[in-house]
Order: C-alpha cells, then structure tokens, then sequence
C-alpha cells in the first residue's frame, strides 16, 4: 500500500511542472495576452484612432503649460539674477574710504560683485543722461554721493535672500541708505506661483477626464463581451484571467496618447521656437525657448500609462463584480 503511495506521488511530482517552466508561461500568457488586446484595437482602427486622439490631446494641454511655465520660471530666474542692492554712502565719506568699504564688501559671501560709483562718475552720468547739464553748472558742490552696487550671488539673488543681505550690508558704518526694489520681485514671484498653481489645476482636471475616458471605453468594451466573459468565468477562468487583457488595452491606450502628446508638444515648441527667438533678440538677449527634455518625456509616457491603467483598473473592477455567474 505505502508503495502504491509512494508511486502516486512520484508520478504527480513528475507531472507538476517545474518554476522555470510556471514562469516562462507566466510571460507567454501576458504576451499572448497584450498582442490580442493590441489586435482587438487593431480591429477597429477608427473608434481606436478616436479615443487616442481624445486622450493624447487631453495629456497634450498639460504638457504645453507645463513647458511654458518652465520657461517663464527660467526668464523669472534670469531676472532674479540680475536684482542690484544700492548702498548710498554718507558725505563725509572719502573716495578712498569708499573704494575700501566696497572692497570689503565685495568679500561677503553673499556678495557677487560690488562696485563703487564715485560721486563724480556719478554727476558725468547724470549730466549726459538727464538733460539737466546746464542747471548743474549753477550747483556749488556736487550733491551726489558716492554708490556701491552690490550684485548678490545666485544663491542670494531671491527676494527673501536679497532683503537679509540689504539689512546686513545697511549696518557698514559708511551707509547712509540702502534701496532694493523688492516689489516687483515680489509681484513676478506672485505671478509665477499663480501660474504654477493654475498650470497644476488645469493638469488634473486633463488627467482625470483622460481616466475617465478611458474607463468609459473599457466599459464599452466589457458590456460588447459580457456575453463571453460570463462563458469564461462559468468554465472556471479567474478575475485576474479575464481582467488582463483590458488592463493591457488601457496600457496600449496610455502609452499611445503618452506619444501623440509628446509629438504635439515637440512640434508646438519648435512652431514657437522661431518667433520667441525673433522678439527676444530685438532686447538683447540670449533666451531660448526650451521643451522637454529625455527625462521629462519618459516622467511623460510613464505618468500617461499608469492612468490608462487607472482607468481600465476601475471599468474592471466595477463592471466584473457585477457580472458574477449564476
């Protein structure tokens, strides 16, 4: 008898298929599996063309903003570069004693760059560039004082950053004033932050229609098989058996949206590239408008995956509970 046994047990051993070969049908069923999914899209090359133009159109919007908000942040940051603390030094202060405090300063970590204006230089400016040169010829002494302008380093060029060094700098014993208009930092801050939050508004609204979107055509494409997925369950097929094949058909809608919008995103920026280069090159600069680069892009067609996913996910597993055998 325990020899009988053990012959059964050997036989269902030997019968039992091995890891590697559980594993490697594993793959080939998900193959099988994302082909027939990408041949039922095939089938129907219009309704599919349709839902993928809504979709990549969808993710398209938020990528356009996201690249214009980048590249205002970039010229926002260019301007932040470029904010100047002026120190007015008291009267009795001397060229020399001016010219060593602006060394001095020039010394501070937080400090780029520190030149010194003399009064004298400053009265030569004023009396080309005002127009007041022959009412300046009445004065008896040149009122102007003598300037140090303090250029911040990168790291010490924003507003909060900007405000502690003028405070710092207002201490040197040869400062009569200090001025920096922090205003309109403030305000190009203030707008760059309500693009930013308007940009992330309008991004999730996209991305929660392109979900929808696509659980809606997932729903579609159960109540078109319900009639086979009842058979399928009825003979024994498991949830994850039957759920696979939409799941993949979201993952094909996704990753195809995902590549329709970086196709529309790339070809709105290089049909704006030579317009911004023109109206930036009449003030001089050197501002280049920038899209998305290798990194970006993946984080694109990653993100436009997942919520095909999402929404084939919810279509599932809403609409198969309710379709139990009886």
């Amino acid at each position: 008898m325990s020899l009988l046994f053990e012959n059964r047990t050997a036989a269902a051993s030997a019968a039992r298929p091995g890891f590697l070969s559980r594993l490697a049908m594993y793959f080939v069923r998900h193959a099988q599996q994302a082909t027939g999914s990408l041949g039922e899209l095939w089938r129907t090359p219009l309704a599919s063309l349709l839902t993928i133009a809504v979709l990549g159109f969808s993710l398209t919007l938020p990528g356009t903003f996201y690249v214009l908000l980048k590249n205002i942040e970039s010229v926002s940051s260019q301007f932040q570069k470029a904010s100047e603390i002026t120190l007015l030094l008291k009267d009795s202060v001397s060229t020399d004693d001016a010219a060593k405090a602006a060394t001095r300063i020039g010394l501070y970590p937080e400090v780029a760059k520190a030149k010194l204006i003399t009064r004298d230089e400053a009265l030569t400016e004023f009396r080309a560039k005002s127009g007041f040169g022959e009412a300046l010829d009445y004065l008896d002494s040149n009122p102007l004082p003598n300037v140090i302008v303090v250029e911040p380093t990168e790291r010490n060029s924003s507003p909060q950053a900007a405000k502690a060094l003028l405070d710092k700098l207002r201490g040197e014993r040869e400062v009569e004033q200090g001025r920096l208009d922090l205003d309109w930092l403030k305000r190009l801050d203030a707008l760059v932050s309500m693009a930013r939050d308007g940009v992330s508004l309008v991004a999730l609204l996209l991305l929660v229609t392109m979900v929808l979107v696509v659980g809606n055509t997932i729903r579609l494409m159960i109540e078109h098989r319900r009639d086979s997925i009842n058979v399928m369950k009825m003979v024994g097929a498991t949830d994850a058996f039957v759920r696979r094949p939409f799941l993949y058909t979201g993952l094909w809608y996704g990753l195809a949206a995902g590549c329709l919008s970086l196709l529309l995103v790339t070809l709105g920026v290089l049909w704006l590239e030579q317009s911004v280069a023109r109206v930036v090159d009449l003030y001089g600069s050197q501002f280049r408008l920038n899209g998305l680069d290798g990194s970006e892009m993946l984080a694109v067609l990653g993100l436009s995956v997942l919520l095909g996913l999402s929404g084939a996910y919810l279509a599932v597993w809403r609409h198969l509970k309710a379709m139990e055998p009886a």
